[in-house]
This record gives structure tokens, C-alpha cells and sequence, in this order.
């Protein structure tokens, strides 16, 4: 019995150091899952994805009418409305809709995450300054620059911390335009005060949200005074295996042999490793900056440019170009027509959009005047260079000197030109190519929309090229134009070759001298190295008898502009007949003080 009683005592006792260890496991693992949940629930994407599910359900689950006042109701009713119209505008670059969501966004944080002042650097490590990332730092430094600069917070960042300049490769041989991890940190540590709660909740609602509905790591970015912003445009692509599309970060043999340097003896990059900004005429890799993955760039390409509905972007329609709710121009492509997903903005300052402040220098009141002049007389112009070198901002300008009696029609691919918001009291109507609505077709209804002057965007294909020589013509008073040609030579040439392309002439000298017989006038823009962008010349075709020449009569050499031929007596005689007897005199006068000598010879 003893022996019996004994046993069950032992067996009591290693049922219960069985089950103290077992408990204590259970514990350990519970603390130990718990912290791994902790961490999990601490994260980014955790937020982001708790924002998603939550305004998922609040902008589309069904209301229920139990218990509720009409009154209440419909007040639900309208939230829920609206909460969905901003969900989908601030896709679209709407900065209404974008406060309205983030809103929302800061009030789920404080609710339903329970964020506060000791909780929330879990998220982001503020108060631990060697834990912050560099796109940490960067929106940090953009949200104190915007408190202060409100849209120049990124330009006065740049120009304050001279991070525009050039850098140069280690045999100083290859100039580029970057800012890097280590500028970002030198700008951080020098410009970092100590954050309240309330600045903190911005930037960690600001990060939610772009990663939810907004641009990923050019959101912010997208919405600041800068020429453009764009992604995907560097970095290794996805190659391709047997026709099957490789995952991201699969990388070539040569990158996966170890190899860390390109051609250029710079550091290889993934393709979402690449954002850059359009700056004062420079391109700047903003190398400090990544989506992350290929699937966020991807994110990026298939919203940015959904505004309007301009369709869907395909594998067989390989290429969208639409405009932003702020007037931006937008162009998305993606593979197979091109070998990564990609996109480009473009911005156009309406806030710059005038002469004397685009034209700078010795002497720029020369050109400054002289292409007064030109609207006021009523010129056929065509504004020709490179990409990037300031057409269509120039256009834009132009037109405040048009006289404001005269009607404006106006041919774009892409609503850019703004006309109406930079000019709302006058008679302007701007037309473009749809999917169903030819360009040839939008130009030939002009025709009848009593137009005095036509504008073209750009004149970029053989046919509206044709229709513009037809149109400068017999359809208006005079036209306005933009075209990539890189001298006036150039200008002539492409214009008679679409005529001849289009079948509208067979014999090369007749269609140039149709060619000839319109255009008057060709403003040359230049962008240099250093991004600076200037008038180069000013030329008048001036037509003769067998053919035309090129009569320079402005000229920007050794950083000044200077007067070089004088108009024909022609162009005078034609420019003063189309201006007002106030105009007219002043004309005369501007043409006497700055050609005096060779009028005189």
C-alpha cells in the first residue's frame, strides 16, 4: 500500500513538472509569437494594409437602416459618397481628394492602431536617427522644407544645399547629374530639429498613404516645382527565358557572377531602383530612392495615368499619354513595347509662363520685345529645338500677347498647354486626338469653329505637318507651332518631305517652296550641359525667287543676345499693317534702335 501510495506521488509529481514545463513553453512561445506579431502589426505595410481593408469596407459595405434616424442615415449615406469620389480622385492628382483620404488615414492611425506619442516610432524610428533610412530622412527634410516653402520646398532644398550640381566619376571623365544616400545624410544631420507627435503622424500618414492610393516614393515629389518626374527609366530589366517574363531580382549571368559595376564603372542598379527628376533643365537620378520591387513600380504605371479614362494600357496598346488633374502631362509604357515598365511627367509652371521671366541675360530685352512684336504682327512661328528646352513653355507665353480680340484653337495630343487656366477670359477651345477622333480629323473640324489663330502642340506627324502648311495657308490669320528640328534647315526639309510623304506633291522643289511660302519666323531654343536653356536665334525666312534664305536677325553668342541682320523691309511693312497705330509706332522704333546701322547701309 506504501509502495502503491508512493508511486502515485512520484507520478503526481512528474505530471506536474510535465506540465509547469509545458505551460512555461506555451508561455515562451505565446511571448515570443507575440513579439513577432508585435513587430509585424509595428510595420509599414501592416498599417497600409489595415488602411486598405478598413476604408475597403467603409466606402463599400452596405449601410444598415436599423436603429437609425433618416437624418443619420443620409448623412452615412453622403460620407460614404464622398469618401469614394476622393478614393478615386486622389488617384488622379486631385490634392483635394489626396486630404480627404489622408484624413480618413490619420484617423484610423489614432483609433483604430492606437499610434501615439510613445507608440509611434515604432514605425519609423524618429528618435533614433542612425535607424532612419534615406528615403526616411528625405521625407523628413521635404516635410520641413514644405512647411515653410509650401511647392518650392524641394527646389529651395536643392538650391539652398547645391544638390543640383555635377558630379563626376572617379576619372572625371563622366559628368552626371545625382543626389545620393550620403548628400541626403550630410542635408539630415545639419537640418534635423526634433519632431512633435503631430509632425511625426503626417509623415507616417503620408507614407501609408502613398504606399495605399498614392505615387509610392514620388508622391510628394510629383506634386513640387519641378520640370517632371519620372521611374523605370534605369536599372536592370527583366530579361526574358524562353519567352517566359524572369521574376524580380533574378539578375543576367554576368550581374549574378558578382559583378557590382556597369559600363560606366558606377554601382549596378535594379529597374526599381530609378527615379529621377527634370530640374532647371536637368535630368537628376535621385539615387537614394527605390519602389522596393518591381511590382510597386508596376502599381505606379497602372494608376498615374488614369485620370479621364483615357483606356486601358495593354500588351497590344503598349503606351498611354494623358494629362493629370493638375494639367501635368503624363506618358506610361510598359513591356512588351518597351523592356521595363516606365513613366514620365511632365510639368508645366503656369506661374513662369511669362517672357521676362523665361528669357534671362545681357540684353534679354531684345528678344523679350521682339517676340512681342511677332504675336502682335500676326507671324506664322515655329518654335523649334531639343526635348526639354522649354517649347512649349514659351508657347504658353507667347499666346498673353496675342490680341486678346483674336479667337484660338487650339491641337494638342495631350492637354498641356493650358491655355484657358492661364488665359480664362478669352476665346480659346483646345482639341485632341482620341481613340475613336484622328488628329487629321480634330484639325479639319477647326475649320469650322471660327478660329483667327491656330495652335498645334507639336506638329509630330506627316499629316498634321501637311495640314498645318494648308492651314497657315487659307484657314487663319496666323499659326503657331512646335516641331524638334535642330536648325532651320532641318524645319524646311521635314515639313517638304511630310508633303511629299502625304501625296500631296510629287515634285521636291514645289513642295518646299510651299513650305517657304508660309513660314515666317523660326525661334531656336537651346538647353546646354548645364541645363541652362536660352533663345539661339531668331530667324526669318525670307523668300526669293528661286527659293529662300535664312536671314538670322538675332543671335545668342558669349552669354548676350545681339541683333544680327534686320527684318526684311517686307516683314516690316506686312507686321506693322497687322498691329494697332500704337503698336505699329512702337514697332518702328524698337526695329530703329536696334538696327539703325544696317538699315541705314
Amino acid at each position: 500500500m506504501n509502495q502503491f501510495a508512493n508511486l502515485v506521488g512520484i507520478l503526481c509529481v512528474l505530471l506536474l513538472v510535465t506540465g509547469y514545463v509545458w505551460v512555461k513553453a506555451r508561455s515562451t512561445g505565446s511571448t515570443a509569437s507575440g513579439t513577432d506579431e508585435q513587430e509585424e502589426t509595428s510595420s509599414l505595410d501592416r498599417l497600409a494594409a489595415y488602411v486598405k481593408k478598413q476604408l475597403h469596407e467603409m466606402s463599400r459595405a452596405e449601410l444598415n437602416d436599423w436603429g437609425m434616424s433618416e437624418e443619420v442615415w443620409q448623412r452615412k449615406v453622403k460620407s460614404r459618397a464622398e469618401l469614394r469620389k476622393a478614393i478615386r480622385g486622389c488617384t488622379w492628382g486631385d490634392r483635394n481628394d489626396k486630404r480627404y483620404v489622408k484624413a480618413y488615414i490619420k484617423d484610423l492611425l489614432l483609433k483604430g492602431c492606437g499610434i501615439d506619442a510613445q507608440t509611434i516610432d515604432r514605425y519609423i524610428p524618429f528618435q533614433r536617427r542612425e535607424l532612419l533610412t534615406p528615403q526616411d530622412q528625405f521625407e523628413i527634410l521635404l516635410y520641413l522644407y514644405t512647411q515653410r516653402y509650401g511647392d518650392e520646398a524641394l527646389m529651395m532644398l536643392i538650391e539652398t544645399h547645391r544638390l543640383d550640381e555635377p558630379k563626376y566619376s572617379a576619372g572625371g571623365q563622366d559628368r552626371h547629374y545625382e543626389i545620393t544616400a550620403e548628400d541626403i545624410g550630410h542635408v539630415f544631420y545639419a537640418e534635423y530639429r526634433e519632431l512633435e507627435f503631430r509632425e511625426k503622424l503626417d509623415i507616417v500618414v503620408q507614407r501609408v498613404y502613398q504606399q495605399y492610393k498614392g505615387f509610392s516614393v514620388v508622391d510628394e515629389i510629383r506634386e513640387q516645382r519641378i520640370d517632371g518626374v519620372s521611374g523605370g527609366v534605369n536599372g536592370i530589366p527583366a530579361f526574358e527565358d524562353a519567352g517566359q517574363p524572369v521574376r524580380s531580382g533574378m539578375l543576367p549571368d554576368w550581374e549574378s557572377s558578382g559583378e557590382t559595376e556597369d559600363a560606366d564603372g558606377r554601382a549596378t542598379s535594379r529597374l526599381w531602383e530609378s527615379v529621377w527628376i527634370f530640374y532647371m533643365g536637368k535630368s537628376i537620378r535621385l539615387s537614394f530612392l527605390g519602389f522596393g520591387n518591381e511590382a510597386e513600380l508596376k502599381r505606379v504605371c497602372q494608376n498615374i495615368y488614369k485620370y479621364n479614362l483615357p483606356g486601358q494600357l495593354t500588351e497590344a496598346n503598349g503606351y498611354k499619354v494623358n494629362e493629370m488633374k493638375d494639367g501635368s502631362r503624363v506618358v506610361v509604357v510598359r513591356p512588351p513595347f518597351v523592356e521595363s515598365w516606365a513613366f514620365f511627367v511632365r510639368k508645366f509652371d503656369l506661374r513662369s509662363a511669362a517672357l521676362e521671366q523665361l528669357i534671362e541675360g545681357v540684353n534679354a530685352e531684345l528678344p523679350i520685345e521682339l517676340l512681342k512684336f511677332l504675336m502682335k504682327g500676326s507671324r506664322i512661328t515655329s518654335i523649334t529645338g531639343s526635348q526639354g528646352s522649354g517649347k512649349t513653355t514659351l508657347l504658353m507665353a507667347l499666346v498673353k500677347h496675342i490680341y486678346p480680340s483674336y479667337t484660338l484653337r487650339v491641337q494638342e495630343m495631350s492637354f498641356e498647354l493650358n491655355l484657358r487656366r492661364l488665359y480664362s477670359t478669352r476665346n480659346i477651345l483646345t482639341f485632341r486626338e482620341t481613340e475613336y477622333i484622328s488628329g487629321q480629323a480634330g484639325l479639319d473640324l477647326q475649320k469650322k469653329t471660327d478660329g483667327t489663330v491656330n495652335i498645334l502642340g507639336e506638329v509630330a506627324s506627316d499629316d498634321v505637318a501637311a495640314w498645318m502648311i494648308q492651314m497657315a495657308q487659307v484657314a487663319s490669320l496666323f499659326t503657331l507651332f512646335t516641331h524638334h528640328a535642330k536648325t532651320f534647315r532641318d524645319l524646311i526639309e521635314s515639313l517638304r518631305n511630310s508633303l511629299l510623304k502625304t501625296g500631296m506633291f510629287r515634285d521636291e522643289r514645289i513642295a518646299e517652296m510651299q513650305v517657304v511660302s508660309v513660314i515666317d519666323f523660326d525661334i531656336h531654343l537651346r538647353k546646354n550641359m548645364s541645363g541652362q536653356r536660352y533663345i539661339e536665334k531668331i530667324t526669318e525666312c525670307e523668300r526669293q525667287v528661286r527659293g529662300y534664305r535664312e536671314r538670322v536677325v538675332l543671335e545668342y553668342k558669349d552669354g548676350k543676345y545681339m541683333s544680327v541682320e534686320p527684318i526684311s523691309p517686307r516683314m516690316i511693312e506686312e507686321m506693322a499693317r497687322e498691329m494697332t497705330a500704337e503698336d505699329s509706332e512702337a514697332f518702328t522704333l524698337f526695329v530703329d534702335r536696334y538696327w539703325r546701322e544696317e538699315i541705314g547701309a
